[in-house]
């Protein structure tokens, strides 16, 4: 929260704008950086830089706990540092409409990080001049080329070769010995997510709003059976303003609501994740988190960097061969099920 210090008793050098949490107390690095720019900004850009500063510190509170930006500051905590500064770009970046605003918002929260890291760098004596410039080389290297602001250059297909899909199903299999996540829950959740997206070519926005009864079925006199497909649109039981994720996933444009056919045994699969590992949460969504609340786009786009991981070696060469990359995303999934190269069967076998 931003606040304005105003009073006969504070010092004018003291008086101004500062960023305090929720419990009144101020954020301490933020009071840092204020009073080192104080003197070269207008007041209007130094509340305007504040008001930024704090949307980045919020969302690490939501992210790593009450005063994790100061902690992870303070102790020039990089991979802490990583985790929080891509976490709030993608918050950012997903939003439905992005702005200059959002743009400025970006590279003024990344400049307060790396201003307040090469501050401590200098002063700190206990640290190599070696793992400084480490640090601050990776912060530059891996953000700084970031741009919030959308490009209208069309997007190139990215199909993932047939080892790496065949590999995913092998990984991501709930019983495999390789599958990287140890809950059985997480496993079930994630290899839900990564069928629907492959099979069914649902985005991850998509995926993360669909409710627990997203299979519907009806018995189709023609065929002489039930069939199943899934509606693609937004959540009918839960509002925007109810959804409690910072990065509210969203159906992309009114063409992307549709219907979309569904086999047998897809739809085994999401019922009995449904039936057995979801658990009962007071949300209507159907990927629920470890924490009961509805899962987070940067939770599984966290699930598949660390699937990325586990891929083999040769796996890796021919995924960078082919596409120059050497991680898969959901969106990759997307993309392969686009291109007709998803035809292989899940390996799973549901009660």
């Amino acid at each position: 929260m931003l606040i304005q210090l105003a009073d006969t008793h504070i010092p004018s050098s003291l008086a101004g704008p500062v960023l305090v949490d929720r419990h009144g107390l101020p954020r301490y690095w933020a009071v840092v950086w204020s009073a080192a720019v104080t003197g070269a900004l207008a007041n209007s850009t130094h509340v305007k830089k504040l008001r930024y500063i704090e949307n980045l510190y919020q969302h690490a509170d939501e992210l790593c706990g009450h005063g994790s930006l100061d902690d992870a500051l303070g102790t020039l905590s990089d991979c802490r540092l990583a985790e929080m500064l891509e976490s709030w770009f993608i918050s950012i970046r997903n939003q439905a409409v992005t702005t200059e605003a959002d743009e400025t918002r970006w590279q003024v929260g990344l400049g307060f990080v790396t201003s307040i890291v090469s501050w401590i760098a200098k002063s700190d004596s206990h640290k190599t001049l070696l793992l400084i410039e480490s640090r601050l080389h990776q912060l530059s290297v891996l953000y700084s080329q970031f741009r919030v602001k959308k490009r209208n250059t069309p997007e190139m297909l990215r199909s993932l070769p047939a080892s790496t899909v065949e590999v995913l199903y092998e990984i991501l299999d709930p019983e495999s010995k390789d599958n990287p996540f140890p809950r059985v829950q997480t496993r079930w959740r994630v290899y839900v997510a990564f069928i629907l997206m492959l099979h069914q070519g649902l985005r991850r926005g998509e995926v993360l709003l669909l409710p627990a009864d997203a299979i519907r079925s009806a018995f189709d006199a023609k065929l002489g059976r039930d069939r199943c497909w899934i509606n693609v649109r937004e959540n009918a039981y839960e509002s925007a303003a109810q959804d409690p994720r910072y990065s509210k996933p969203s159906i992309k444009t009114k063409d992307s609501i549709r219907q979309i056919p569904t086999s047998e045994t897809t739809a085994r699969i999401i019922d009995s994740y449904a039936s057995n590992y979801r658990g009962r949460p007071q949300h209507s969504f159907l990927l629920n988190s470890k924490s009961n609340l509805p899962l987070s786009t940067e939770a599984l786009t966290k699930a598949f960097s660390v699937i990325s991981g586990r891929l083999p070696m040769q796996v890796v060469r021919e995924l960078q061969s082919r596409t120059g990359k050497t991680t898969v995303t959901p969106h990759d999934l997307r993309c392969t099920v686009n291109s007709g190269h998803s035809c292989f069967k899940p390996p799973v076998a549901v009660c």
